[in-house]
């Protein structure tokens, strides 16, 4: 009797997908793909969905896959929550800032022969 298991009350719907927007604050777009037969035809076609997601810390990046949970309506259009980051997207670009000044072309100056 001193103890008490705490299980979840209700049954909250999960999804994965993967991050194909952060420009809005404290919103993410996550596309989740899945491979259905076509009802007819019976081939394997892909149908895709896009949700809105609320990120409170702003830790999703585009490319990310993550899994998204259920939740009461946020706004219009969200009723996801981002649960965890599944996956990390590679990260691909120039972040020294010596190797940037090199490979920026427009700073430089041309001089016009006489």
């Amino acid at each position: 009797m001193a103890e008490q298991i705490t299980e979840p009350i209700g049954h909250k719907n999960e999804k994965v997908g993967e991050v194909v927007s952060t420009k809005m604050s404290k919103t993410i777009v996550v596309e989740v793909t899945r491979r259905v037969p076509h009802p007819l035809y019976k081939r394997i076609v892909t149908k895709r969905k896009k949700f809105y997601v609320h990120d409170e810390q702003e830790t999703a990046k585009p490319g990310d896959f993550v899994r998204i949970i259920e939740c009461r309506p946020l706004s219009r259009l969200k009723r996801w929550t981002l649960g965890t980051i599944l996956r990390r997207a590679v990260q691909v670009g120039v972040d020294h800032p010596a190797v940037q000044e090199s490979a920026d072309t427009s700073k430089r100056k041309t001089v016009k022969a006489k």
